[in-house]
Formats: structure tokens, sequence, C-alpha cells
């Protein structure tokens, strides 16, 4: 009886790890990162890449050419002291402020009607448009921006010293969106350090099947 209790046991073992093996991912981020999970509003999402190994990019971003201007490639260095990331960079980021860093905000900086189209886990929304003056933004508007990447306004001037790192994208690399809403940021003083850019923006992520997801209702 014994016996026939220890086969059974080692059958059930073995099925579990046939059925673990293909219940595995195949398509890493990297060779020993499976998944990210992040928070995204109050729910928790699992950063992974598409298993199907058929899949083509989203149509959205399948797109090769568009008329320059403004739809022109951006430079790999944006502007000095800014730096620009990639992948890994990005889902570092977005693990450390799920895991409870307030000092990090991702910033989608796409209008609306694209971040309905899906964004990145664990991103918020500031249009380009919204920190432009030249497209109407108003200064007290701006000021509540500044301020809720905790900027101090101290009697007409700005104090950086404490502002949050911010982690920048767009469409891609021949998106401006992301571009504008860092220049318009480093003309108000912010520190070009606390800046950074993710140029491949949500074509090389869309590229490289990565989770996205709609975005947080206000």
């Amino acid at each position: 009886m014994k016996s026939f209790r220890l086969l059974i046991i080692l059958a059930a073992l073995a099925n579990g790890l046939v059925f673990g093996n293909l219940r595995a991912a195949e398509v890493n981020i990297a060779p020993d990162l499976e998944s990210v999970t992040v928070k995204h509003g109050e729910a928790s999402v699992n950063i992974m890449r598409d298993q199907n190994q058929k899949n083509t990019v989203n149509p959205a971003f399948a797109k090769t050419s568009r008329k320059c201007p403004p739809f022109c490639i951006q430079p790999s260095v944006l502007a000095p002291g800014v730096e620009t990331i990639a992948e890994l960079e990005v889902l570092d980021y977005l693990k450390r402020m799920s895991d409870g860093d307030d000092t990090i905000v991702v910033i989608d900086s796409r209008t609306p009607a694209w971040v309905a189209k899906g964004t990145i886990p664990g991103a918020v929304n500031v249009p380009w448009t919204s920190l432009s003056q030249s497209q109407g933004a108003d200064p007290i508007s701006i000021g509540e921006i500044l301020e809720s990447f905790n900027a101090q306004n101290l009697e007409g001037l700005w104090d950086f010293r404490n502002a949050h790192t911010l982690v920048m994208f767009c469409n891609g690399m021949w998106c401006g969106q992301s571009p504008n809403n860092i220049k318009s940021l480093l003309g108000y003083g912010y520190p070009a350090h606390k800046i950074k850019w993710y140029r491949g923006g949500m074509q090389d992520w869309e590229i490289l099947g990565l989770t996205t997801v709609k975005p947080v209702s206000e």
C-alpha cells in the first residue's frame, strides 16, 4: 500500500512538472526575466511579451513613413543631461514605482486619442499640449502639473530640488510629442538629469510584443 501511495505521489509530481513547463513562458523579456508585475491605477498588471510566436505588430504601428515635418526621425540624444533609455530601464522604473518609490512618474506624452488605443501599464497621461503655451496651455495649469511632479513654487520661482524623476515616451522614434514635453519642461527649469526619455516609445513596445493597457479613467 505504501509503495502504491508513493507511486501516486511521484506521478502527481511528474505531471505537475510537465504542466508547469507547459505554462512557462517561451518568449521572455530577458533570459532570467519572464514578466514584471506593476500597478496601473488600482490594478496589478503583469507585463510580459506576447507568447504567440506568429504574432505580428499592431497595425497602428506598422506604418513606416509619415510626412516629415512633423513626423521626423528623432536624435538619439534629445538634450544635454537627458538620458535616453530602452525597455529594460522603463520596466525597472515601473517596478520601482510599484514597489512604493513615489519619486518616479512614467508619462505618456501623447494626446488622449492615441493613449486610448493602448499605453504602457503604470503610465499616466500628460499630453504634450498641456505643457505648451504655444498650444494654449495657461500658466496656472502648467504650474499645477509641475506641482504634481513635486516642484515647489516659491514666490514665482520654481524649486526643483525634490522634483520627481520623469520617464517620458510617446509613439516612437518619429514622434515629437514626448520631445516637445521634455523641451517645455527644460524651458521651465526642470533639471535635465531628472528626465529620462524612452525614445522607442509605443512602436518599439508593440514590436516587442509587450503588454499594453487602456488608460486609467480619471
